[in-house]
């Protein structure tokens, strides 16, 4: 499990937001406790964060993130370094998600998740086999979302609270060896001429039914 960036991974693809976003240095006396980052105060804190945690230290943020993670996780295939697969983080950090798991590649493309990667729990997996073997050990579900023969509307299905939302990469969507390990397979209901939507908007859609169905109780 890790926190932020491997060695290997381009300085660009880092790049932390512009200057002109967040808080300037901190006015006024410096608040007490160890939360608090003495050079984020001190420079300012131009991070893309909520307002709660402007100027924490990132150990102090995950801390209390932990405190209030969500029972889903989230994993996605990497078997081609994907570049929607920073956009799925980037929304499982937004939807509180308890983990995220990269399937395939241990390297992924980071430039989508704009650094958020850094406040979450990261597990690496080498095939779908070993993502489903922690799975079955922690006791959660593995529901795919990809529009597949046979897969069930995501609309109208009652998501179990403790799971693993399944992601399959732009294009082929789930591979065969992960249909094969999931225990549902879940479509999002289209009314369009498109075959299918963009990977990273559909998890976005399906983290939200989650949220929907398990913080605000609105059953299907």
């Amino acid at each position: 499990m890790t926190h932020g960036p491997g060695p290997d991974e381009p300085a660009e693809q880092r790049t932390e937001p512009a200057a002109d976003i967040g808080a300037g240095p901190w006015v006024g006396p410096w608040p007490e406790g160890d939360r608090w980052d003495p050079e984020l105060l001190r420079e300012g804190d131009r991070r893309n964060v909520v307002d709660r945690y402007r100027y924490w230290r990132q150990e102090a943020i995950i801390a209390d993130l932990d405190e209030r993670r969500h029972d889903f996780h989230v994993a996605v295939e990497n078997w081609g370094h994907d570049f929607n697969i920073g956009s799925v983080i980037r929304t499982a950090n937004a939807m509180g998600a308890k983990a995220f798991h990269i399937v395939g590649k241990r390297r992924w493309n980071r430039r989508g998740a704009m650094v958020t990667d850094r406040y979450q729990h990261e597990h690496h997996h080498p095939d779908a086999a070993s993502l489903a073997d922690w799975a079955r050990g922690e006791r959660l579900a593995l529901v795919g979302i990809d529009n597949l023969p046979g897969s069930l509307p995501l609309e109208t299905y009652d998501v179990p609270r403790r799971c693993v939302l399944v992601f399959g990469q732009e294009g082929p969507g789930l591979s065969e060896g992960m249909r094969a390990q999931c225990d549902v397979v879940l479509h999002i209901e289209q009314f369009g001429s498109t075959r299918s939507i963009n990977a990273g908007a559909a998890a976005a859609i399906a983290m939200h039914a989650w949220v929907r169905r398990h913080v605000f109780d609105q059953r299907p």
